[in-house]
């Protein structure tokens, strides 16, 4: 794969961003998909704490789509958990809809079509690709691994973050659980053409989180394929998982040859 650095503008936040892309080499895919028009795009988003490096400097993403015919946009969303902020910065407006249109620019194969786009993340990433799915309903596959999928008051208080932050982000709690940043109702606005799927350790602290999110998704009709193992809030087994998800898009993954 190729891997792209990119510094560009973004007109909505007002000021210059970072977004990593992997996109597919001339030489790695199979001949009739060297002169693709129309690649498949999947949106990867990090967790707290990360940013557009995050996926490939921690897991071994690149290697594992060397041979696949598939463009991976990782943009960085600071820990703004992809939100229109309270503060004045529009996470969300610039990832969901400028990035898409920015990244066009720079990869003119890249595919337009809801068919052949997907998004999933990590932690914070889950929650931002339900969100964006959800809110948008530009996606055909979304994919959570150990997601911030139920983001109660309890949760909001365990966290290293004060009041302050997120108030910052959300506004007060009685705002927030009646907004769209609230998965529950923002999965009210998802018109039924995504495939969903979502997988939480047991041993997770987000555990109990999942559990309640999945049950109030399919309370609402969202067909989810929602799974679970044994398993912490780490990179080891979201590694394991983006491949789980990379196998069941509607593109020719091409798994890498393993002997043992």
């Amino acid at each position: 794969m190729a891997l792209f650095h990119i510094e560009y503008s973004s007109e909505v936040l007002g000021q210059y961003r970072q977004v990593v892309v992997l996109y597919p080499d001339y030489d790695q895919v199979s001949p009739e998909e060297r002169d693709d028009t129309d690649i498949p795009v999947l949106y990867l988003l990090h967790g707290m704490g990360g940013n557009q490096n995050s996926w490939t400097s921690r897991t071994n993403l690149e290697r594992l789509v060397r041979k696949t015919n598939l463009i991976i946009i990782m943009p960085n969303s600071d820990n703004a958990w992809y939100t229109d902020t309270q503060y004045g910065a529009p996470y969300y407006t610039a990832i969901c809809q400028e990035l898409p249109k920015v990244m066009k620019r720079f990869f003119p194969n890249m595919t337009t079509k809801r068919e052949k786009t997907f998004i999933a993340g990590l932690s914070m990433g889950g929650y931002g690709a339900f969100k964006l799915a959800m809110l948008s309903n530009q996606f055909a596959f979304a994919g959570s691994f150990s997601g911030a999928l139920s983001m109660d008051t309890s949760l909001r208080t365990n966290t290293d973050n004060d009041i302050k932050y997120w108030a910052g982000l959300f506004g007060s709690d009685e705002a927030f659980d009646g907004s769209e940043n609230n998965l529950v109702n923002a999965a009210k606005k998802a018109d039924g053409k995504t495939q969903w799927y979502a997988w939480c350790g047991y041993e997770d602290f987000l555990y109990p989180a999942n559990e309640k999110a999945i049950a109030s998704f399919r309370e609402l009709g969202l067909d989810i394929d929602y799974r679970n193992d044994h398993g912490t809030h780490d990179w080891y087994y979201w590694e394991r998982q983006v491949e789980v998800f990379l196998e069941m898009l509607p593109i020719n993954y091409v798994k890498e040859e393993r002997l043992s």
